[in-house]
């Protein structure tokens, strides 16, 4: 799908309009943030709570009365679920900060208080009750302080914009214009530009953002792939043109969500969300689970580190027979299609002569000419992959998901990509270095319309299967598979 060129036709295309939007790496997540203030609430409660056991009785911990302990040990679960309870990790940027402050104030000061009196008509020793009071003024002292420092933070993040997701509405109504209106008070989201179909009636812009052309150009504008979401905002009682968009929209690997104005139309199967305060509806792609984005990130960095650890002396011998063996340099780079379409560079030892050829690479053949003696050998062990792992740690791609394709990759005379209707679906994840379709014997260039959906399926596989297990049955699956296909033109 080639890009519009600068003008066609005496009017400027979406890639003149609009420039690409920066991308977003280092956003910061919301819900990973909570989550962290979360645990530090939780660290700082539980010191407390052995700090009050030690600080009530002459006696061990170990050995302290059950009545003396038991105020210390519950306080901690107590306070945490009030703070959950009165909202004070919403942090909703439309509230003046008094009112964020208050909550976790009332919650600490009204639920310590609860306690104490508790406490006391249990008949709880005074030198403990004691204890147990001068624990609990400092600990929702020290709390205070943290959530102030936490409602600081968030609204220093969401003025300047690092918790928003890139986002584009389709369609230039009242709903899109509510949308744009309250993007702009929660700061939740960043629009990036409108599109619409109508040219007659669409307005050169909404508030501060273009209006910048139609669908069709949407498909095709360069800054897509740093879009995360898209919206649909034609209201839904015009369910034939809602359901042309959303055929559309599907191909891509961006979310899809439809604005729910509640009176009509209703997607099969739809999940309600709540963005910037309107209703949604999911009807292509899948909210992002952040912390399972973490935690992947955490393995991925963790199992790179180790594996560049333990190959380091084989990668070093590997980079001195490839230069001995041919001229040319070491490391391979290849442009490919990442997460959300990106094109990234993935790195892999050469395995080929050199060639002064500037025209579209070729696939690989069997007994391919152009490939070294050592490359061969690399090849046939995927020795040749072992660099990626920089890419892993680099957070271009992952160690497990569907394997990143070459930009322009063709089956026979068609691009890859037209031959499958959910093809760029494959790209919600982050490529991998190895997959659920490469241990399943879809390995090497795609020669047929046929190889190219069952690659596609398992990929999509994948996606809805992914987890910590899942990924370590495929990483333990990968060597002996690779290693026991001789096959497989690689």
């Amino acid at each position: 799908m080639a890009p519009l060129a600068g003008i066609a036709d005496g009017v400027p295309s979406v890639n003149a309009i609009l420039p690409e939007p920066r991308a977003q790496r280092s956003r910061i997540s919301k819900t990973l943030v909570v989550r962290a203030f979360q645990s530090l609430d939780a660290t700082v409660l539980a010191a407390a709570a052995i700090f009050g056991c030690l600080l009530a009785s002459d006696m061990p911990l170990a050995q302290t009365a059950f009545g003396v302990a038991a105020p210390f040990l519950v306080m901690p679960f107590f306070l945490i679920w009030g703070l959950a309870a009165f909202g004070a990790y919403r942090f909703d940027q439309s509230e003046k900060v008094y009112v964020q402050l208050a909550k976790p104030l009332g919650a600490l000061i009204g639920l310590q208080a609860f306690v104490l009196i508790t406490a006391r008509l249990a008949g709880m020793p005074e030198m403990a009750f004691v204890a147990l009071a001068q624990v609990g003024g400092l600990t929702v002292g020290v709390l205070f302080f943290l959530h102030a420092l936490y409602a600081g933070l968030m609204r220093h993040w969401g003025n300047s914009g690092a918790m928003a997701r890139n986002v584009v509405i389709v369609g230039a109504t009242k709903n899109a214009q509510r949308l744009v209106h309250q993007s702009e008070t929660c700061k939740d989201l960043n629009v990036v530009a409108v599109f619409d179909d109508r040219a007659s009636r669409r307005p050169g812009k909404m508030g501060k953002v273009p209006v910048a052309g139609s669908v069709e150009d949407l498909m095709v504008w360069d800054g897509l792939h740093n879009i995360d979401k898209i919206i649909i905002t034609v209201t839904s009682t015009a369910s034939r043109r809602v359901n042309e968009l959303i055929d559309q929209l599907r191909e891509l690997p961006q979310e899809v969500v439809l604005f729910m104005d509640l009176d009509g139309f209703n997607p099969e199967q739809a999940r309600l969300t709540e963005i910037a305060r309107a209703p949604m509806a999911y009807v292509s792609g899948a909210p992002q689970d952040e912390f399972r984005i973490f935690a992947k990130r955490v393995q991925d960095i963790a199992f790179a580190s180790a594996m560049l650890i333990a190959f380091a002396p084989i990668m070093a011998v590997i980079a001195v027979l490839i230069r001995l063996d041919s001229p040319g340099p070491v490391i391979f780079r290849q442009k490919r299609h990442g997460f959300n379409n990106r094109v990234i560079e993935v790195m892999k030892f050469r395995s080929m002569k050199v060639s002064s050829d500037t025209g579209p690479m070729k696939q690989v053949q069997k007994n391919d000419s152009r490939i070294t003696r050592i490359g061969r050998f690399l090849r046939r062990t995927s020795l040749d992959e072992l660099p990626q792992l920089f890419n892993v740690l680099g957070g271009s791609m992952s160690l497990v998901g569907p394997r990143p394709h070459a930009v322009g990759m063709r089956t026979g005379n068609i691009e890859s990509w037209k031959l499958v209707a959910h093809y760029a679906h494959r790209h919600r994840v982050k490529p991998g270095l190895t997959g659920w379709a490469q241990i399943n014997g879809s390995r090497g260039p795609l020669d047929t319309p046929e190889q190219v959906r069952t690659r596609v399926r398992l990929d999509l596989e994948y996606i809805n299967r992914a987890g910590f297990w899942f990924d370590l049955l495929i990483m333990l699956k990968t060597g002996p598979c690779l290693l026991g296909d001789s096959e497989a033109i690689r």
